[in-house]
């Protein structure tokens, strides 16, 4: 399922660099963990759902390389964006 339009422009204020930002890798990663919070609130109630778990394995993995992006470009905006996030590492 897809994050309402309502809830995507919240999680994308929460996280901008400046006021016209949709695309920047904060953004994406933002929209990436709410899209693994929700799927792994499904997973509580629909255990044998394989084929919506391997979306959410290449969710994290798409995650996982921009984070690696983001630790390679720029450390600190990296460890601002775990901490905000709650994301642990």
């Amino acid at each position: 399922m897809t994050l309402s339009k309502t809830r995507k422009t919240d999680v994308i204020t929460g996280v901008r660099t400046h006021e016209a930002d949709t695309g920047s890798p904060e953004v994406q990663i933002a929209i990436l963990s709410e899209r693994i919070t929700y799927l792994t609130e499904h997973f509580k109630t629909h255990a044998k759902d394989h084929h919506s778990r391997r979306g959410l394995m290449m969710l994290v993995g798409q995650r996982r390389r921009l984070l690696d992006y983001l630790k390679g470009k720029d450390l600190s905006r990296y460890r601002g964006l775990i901490d905000k996030l709650g994301i642990r590492k």
